[in-house]
């Protein structure tokens, strides 16, 4: 029998589904993936999102901003996020957060999309999905300031070390772990599994990126959440069928599913 898996964040509104939408969900449902929350990086993401997730019944959405793309949210679209948010079958606010790895729209732009989108999640209930790279500091920073998190969030691709998942924890965020706990050159990835707490612990794909060690270089898919969660449980030395219950029912919790 498939583990129960949660993917908590994949892009499958995005075009490289578009041919293959139908198969690629019948995938995911035949390796346990019973629940994906595909996730807006833009107003028409977000819109895409937000539709995708009325027409099919394993799939919910989130709406947001995504920093590379914090240059555009100006009143207009925010207002737009937070109209569809009100969808129900919205069930978060993100992807948004702080990227000065590749700053694809400057900092204070970034900054303060991320701090509106905090802000609206607060209003309208809902959790935070945070994008964060190298801004670690600056990210938790704003979200400890702001008393952002009252509705908890995912730190989504999680990239640091024990310490920073610790303080991510701290701050009532979720730690996700995706394809690159699977890889030759993990980081502390492998050291963050082991320790953190079950019950603060979940999983993605961020397909159609970032695909486990096994599909390297091809487009990743919710199918493949079972190889990244697979290894998660060898590395904390736990049944997979639990630790994927455990991590859905996280999920769950959070989203209010």
């Amino acid at each position: 029998m498939a583990p129960d898996l949660f993917d908590t964040h994949a892009h499958l509104h995005f075009p490289e589904f578009a041919g293959d939408l139908d198969a690629v969900l019948a995938r995911a449902r035949a390796a346990g993936v019973r629940r994906m929350v595909t996730i807006g990086t833009d107003v028409a993401t977000s819109r895409a999102a937000a539709a995708l997730a009325q027409r099919e019944p394993d799939v919910w959405a989130a709406v947001g901003i995504h920093p590379h793309e914090a240059a555009d949210a100006d009143e207009p679209a925010l207002a737009e996020i937070e109209r569809l948010a009100a969808a129900p079958r919205v069930v978060a606010i993100g992807e948004t957060g702080l990227d000065f790895f590749r700053d694809r729209a400057p900092r204070e732009a970034q900054t303060r999309a991320f701090r509106a989108q905090v802000a609206l999640a607060r209003r309208v209930g809902k959790p935070v999905l945070v994008h964060c790279r190298d801004a670690h500091a600056e990210t938790l920073a704003l979200l400890a300031a702001d008393g952002a998190l009252e509705r908890g969030g995912i730190m989504h691709c999680f990239s640091g070390d024990l310490a920073l998942a610790r303080r991510c924890i701290e701050l009532g965020l979720l730690v996700s772990l995706a394809g690159p706990v699977t890889y030759p050159k993990p980081g502390a990835l492998p050291e963050v599994a082991r320790m953190i707490p079950a019950d603060r612990l979940v999983v993605e794909t961020d397909c159609p990126f970032l695909p486990p060690q096994p599909h390297r270089g091809k487009r990743n898919e919710p199918a493949y959440l079972a190889i990244t969660a697979a290894r998660v449980a060898e590395l904390r030395g736990e049944p997979l069928a639990e630790l994927a219950a455990r991590m859905s029912e996280n999920a769950r919790a959070l989203f209010r599913l």
